[in-house]
């Protein structure tokens, strides 16, 4: 017998013990390269930029998940003793979500054009080491798993629910992780009190006893919190709007004319048959040396991208959420306009970054309370849920400093014909 224990800001000790199968699985994963690879992508992609202790890696953030499932399955397990055959897959599935990241995470999603669910899938099922430890440790398990993420398909409804829901293991570790390394205050979950709170609905799903209502309302207030001061922050979205503008940049001038090594092709230009071998060997590391090398560009537009990136020089951004379409698309081409007045580049200096987030989707794997004899949507009894579902828009309109004041003042103006 051995034991392994990771000691995590958030959760303390994290400890595996290899006499436990189910663990010793869980150790055997955290050991493959696909999953050492996790240590090379930040959790939360450029926020870092914005955020200097957003450092954190999505190796960390999965073994909180797979901590946190844990947790609640042995919760779940004291209810309904069947519940304990399906570790194997709520582990598995826990530790291994996001497995099919990119680099810089949910930031590839959008400059890359991938999914990561159907990448982590694909690597699940199909990536010899994972799918032999998976399998080794159950028949089918490595599809069972792929499944689950990606389909959301299982035995048992409850523990979908933990894996993918708006209450799973991922969203209450990640809210927790990302306020802690962003020194956000937001993030404070009663962990304790929403694990505590999990029940089983009469359907075998995961369901809230009322006790617990107090808590789970705060956790939703908290996402909101969190999206508005954090993940949709301003220069959060300068960031990514100039690594999306980087990526495509380089993929319209081609491949015959812009440098990147036999990987960072297929990503660029040919992701949509990219090889397995090919999606593992990104990271961040390797896109961050490809960004350096293409500081040296001969095309100017990728050159000049790169190097505000690079170095920090970033872009201002004005949030125009509160106006019209027609006037933030005026309020965009005024912006273009200013730029050319100053000899700056519009394409690569201006931009409209448009996000609509709802805290909370009453029709997508709601959450339910069940009292033993009531079994109610949240919404139904929580006002302030209800509230939550409304959906709330953010519009930042980019643009280069040098313009600022006579934006705003082409902005003023527009207003007056609202």
């Amino acid at each position: 017998m051995s034991t392994r224990t990771y000691f995590d800001p958030l959760h303390q000790s994290i400890t595996l013990n290899s006499s436990i199968p189910e663990e010793k699985m869980v150790m055997e994963l955290i050991d493959s390269s696909p999953f050492q690879r996790l240590r090379r992508i930040k959790q939360l992609g450029p926020a870092y930029l914005t955020f200097h202790g957003a450092e954190s890696s999505r190796f960390t953030h999965s073994l909180g998940v797979f901590h946190i499932a844990r947790r609640a399955i042995n919760h779940l397990c004291e209810l309904d003793s069947r519940l304990k055959e399906q570790k194997f897959i709520v582990y598995g599935a826990a530790l291994l979500h996001d497995l099919g990241h990119g680099p810089l995470s949910h930031t590839s999603e959008e400059i890359f054009k991938i999914k990561h669910e159907e990448w982590t899938a694909k690597l699940i099922s199909s990536n010899q080491e994972i799918a032999m430890i998976l399998n080794r440790y159950g028949k089918d398990n490595a599809k069972k798993i792929s499944d689950l993420i990606q389909s959301r398909k299982a035995p048992e409804k409850s523990i979908i629910s933990l894996i993918s829901s708006q209450l799973d293991c991922d969203r209450l570790d990640y809210l927790m992780r990302d306020s802690y390394t962003t020194g956000a205050r937001y993030g404070q979950l009663d962990i304790d009190r929403i694990i505590s709170a999990m029940t089983l609905a009469p359907d075998g799903d995961l369901a809230i006893n009322p006790k617990g209502i107090m808590a789970v309302e705060h956790y939703l207030v908290i996402r909101n919190l969190m999206y508005r001061s954090v993940y949709n922050h301003r220069l959060n979205e300068v960031c990514n709007w100039l690594l999306e503008q980087i990526i495509k940049t380089a993929r319209k001038i081609g491949a015959k004319k812009v440098w990147a090594d036999k990987n960072m092709s297929e990503w660029l230009w040919n992701h949509e048959k990219m090889s397995l071998e090919s999606f593992l060997a990104n990271d961040d590391i390797v896109t961050g040396y490809h960004i350096n090398k293409w500081q040296e560009s001969n095309f100017d537009k990728l050159s000049s991208l790169c190097k505000r990136f690079i170095n920090r020089n970033l872009l201002k951004a004005l949030n125009i959420s509160s106006l019209p379409l027609e006037i933030r698309l005026e309020s965009l081409a005024k912006a273009r306009i200013l730029s050319e007045k100053y000899c700056i580049e519009p394409d690569s200096s201006c931009g409209l970054r448009e996000q609509i987030v709802k805290s909370y989707h009453p029709y997508k794997y709601g959450l339910r309370l069940w009292d033993g004899e009531n079994l109610q949507a949240l919404e139904e009894v929580s006002p302030l849920v209800d509230r939550l579902i409304e959906p709330n828009q953010s519009s930042w309109l980019i643009y280069p400093k040098e313009i600022e004041s006579e934006l705003k003042i082409e902005i003023e103006s527009l207003k007056i014909k609202i």
